[in-house]
């Protein structure tokens, strides 16, 4: 499948599929995307719910990694710890890599050795990208997750359900649900009806809030 590298709304860029009209993140902001959906629904809201030392993150979809370096840009500076667990069937050429711009774009201090540290490590073993950011990257299909209560915030960033519906069923979230600690939370981009029955059914509790630009609504999901 044809890929490219496109400049985004906010300046930043993104992989996207002309075959399928999609992309690694939204059109109208690759950052601002991740920073409103991910950073602000979920880093935050699990920073005021929960007074821990550490904070476990699983992410499906690591993608360009791009998730993994605003959140390690939000926690510079502060005393908790992220566990970082990136998921990835299909991981990012080395080439695309050295064409995104994240790293330039945020104008965090050490964004850019962050950036190719995130993607120089090797994959199924953790590793610390800074004291307080430790990364793991595994190869492999959501559909084989087992973790159970072990995350305290789920970055859910796959592919939309328009042209992969099959990684947002009731079998992809009771695996989610599983992983989740109690009073955990699940992050996506997504508003879809079905999407949210889905979690519904699995017992998440379900909010709609407000979506990143561009978008009317994104979902966030806890585990009660």
């Amino acid at each position: 499948m044809k890929r490219e590298i496109i400049k985004t709304g906010d300046g930043s860029t993104t992989i996207h599929m002309p075959e399928w009209n999609e992309q690694y993140h939204s059109k109208h902001g690759a950052i601002q995307e991740a920073n409103h959906v991910f950073i602000e629904m979920g880093l935050k809201e699990v920073l005021e719910r929960k007074d821990l030392d550490e904070i476990s993150i699983l992410e499906i979809g690591f993608g360009t990694g791009l998730n993994a370096l605003v959140t390690w840009a939000a926690m510079q500076n502060k005393e908790r710890k992220i566990h970082y667990t990136g998921v990835e069937a299909y991981p990012v050429e080395v080439e695309e890599v050295t064409q995104l711009n994240f790293a330039e774009e945020i104008k965090a201090e050490n964004s850019v050795a962050i950036f190719e540290k995130m993607h120089e490590t090797a994959w199924e073993d953790f590793h610390e990208i800074t004291d307080n950011f430790i990364l793991k990257k595994q190869q492999k299909f959501f559909h084989e997750i087992s973790d159970i209560d072990a995350f305290d915030l789920i970055y859910f960033d796959a592919f939309g359900a328009r042209v992969q519906p099959d990684l947002w069923t009731v079998e992809i979230f009771e695996k989610m649900y599983a992983a989740t600690k109690n009073n955990g939370v699940l992050v996506t981009y997504a508003a879809k009806g079905s999407v949210r029955r889905a979690m519904l059914e699995v017992g998440f509790k379900v909010e709609r809030l407000q979506g990143p630009p561009g978008k009317r609504e994104m979902l966030r999901a806890t585990k009660i």
